[in-house]
């Protein structure tokens, strides 16, 4: 299992998965403006090998430019299905290579998500995920129902919203979460609820206004567009889904949650490393440095006035040692 970290790592772990592929490519597309990724679609479809895609039915961006990337796919020699149109919207992002290797992106297939957002990508090979992938893709492009299966393979609407509210209450120290919009009223409470248990939560992005209590900052980057949650330093969530109502129950999403110790570990690093850029973290640091000279001033008393004791005590010793002599001259 390995991470993908935008814009850190770029493009390049998706197009080489591309041009390595030998026997098959499944990819749902949501976003595709990048000329790399298209190309390397080609080249593979050109060398034999099945090439899947399903795009979306709809996105902010308009239908129009959907149905051109539909006429462009098919022009490379991929196979091209649309997600229905029961949801809200088909958001999530996938990828599946050989059917033994799965690629789960928070990041879109675009200049913007790649070079100038904050994101993250979770590959594995792990057999029960990579088929429970394959029998997602299989539904949405035959728009059958789909019924869910491991715990670790989180899908919107159908099972996100219980997963990842258990998830989050099995928090016993820390929660890190990335999340552009969490607004959702139940999300908010359990997190609430975390704190008052003596949970650390920290959260980059916004908070909606019932979010009272919580610790939450502005990403300090250009732009955010991950959805994460680290747990304890020990499991980490990874997805399209935040904790948003929209996104938990009206439109597909996924993601997963690992427990690789390097992924996770990369992960809790790459916050940190943002939350210190934040406003927040740069005035505990002004205030800490500030704490440190208070601290150093008072200590500085302290020895000062005892250096002072020492003194007298050592002048009270003389002066006595001096009037003992005198009156024993004078008893002379």
């Amino acid at each position: 299992m390995s991470l993908i970290v935008e814009p850190d790592d770029g493009i390049g772990p998706v197009v080489s998965a591309i041009h390595k592929a030998k026997t098959s490519i499944d990819i749902g597309i949501f976003r595709l403006d990048r000329g790399d990724i298209a190309k390397a679609l080609r080249t593979a479809a050109a060398r034999g090998v099945p090439v899947r895609t399903l795009i979306a039915h709809t996105n902010r961006g308009g239908d129009r430019r959907l149905r051109k990337l539909e006429q462009d796919l098919l022009k490379t020699g991929a196979s091209v299905r649309r997600t229905d149109d029961d949801l809200h919207r088909y958001h999530n992002k996938i990828m599946i290579v050989d059917r033994t290797t799965l690629y789960v992106l928070g990041f879109n297939y675009t200049a913007l998500d790649v070079n100038k957002s904050r994101s993250f990508g979770v590959v594995t090979k792990k057999r029960e995920l990579v088929q429970e992938a394959i029998k997602l893709f299989e539904a949405d492009s035959l728009r059958r129902p789909y019924t869910p299966g491991p715990k670790a393979f989180v899908v919107s609407p159908v099972n996100a919203r219980e997963r990842l509210a258990a998830f989050l209450r099995g928090a016993r120290k820390q929660l890190l979460v990335y999340d552009p919009k969490l607004t959702d009223p139940t999300m908010i409470r359990i997190l609430q609820q975390r704190v008052s248990a003596g949970v650390s939560v920290r959260i980059l992005g916004k908070v909606g206004k019932r979010g009272a209590g919580l610790t939450a900052e502005k990403f300090p980057g250009k732009r955010l567009h991950v959805r994460a949650i680290v747990r304890d330093g020990q499991q980490a969530f990874v997805g399209s889904q935040g904790l948003r109502k929209l996104e938990l129950d009206g439109r597909r999403e996924v993601g997963v949650i690992v427990k690789d110790p390097k992924v996770v570990a990369r992960m809790a690093a790459v916050f940190e490393e943002d939350w210190s850029e934040t406003d927040r973290a740069r005035q505990d640091v002004k205030d800490a440095k500030k704490d440190e000279k208070a601290e150093a001033k008072a200590e500085a008393k302290v020895e000062a006035k005892a250096e002072a004791k020492v003194e007298a005590e050592v002048e009270a010793k003389a002066e006595a040692k001096a009037e003992a002599k005198a009156e024993a001259k004078a008893k002379e």
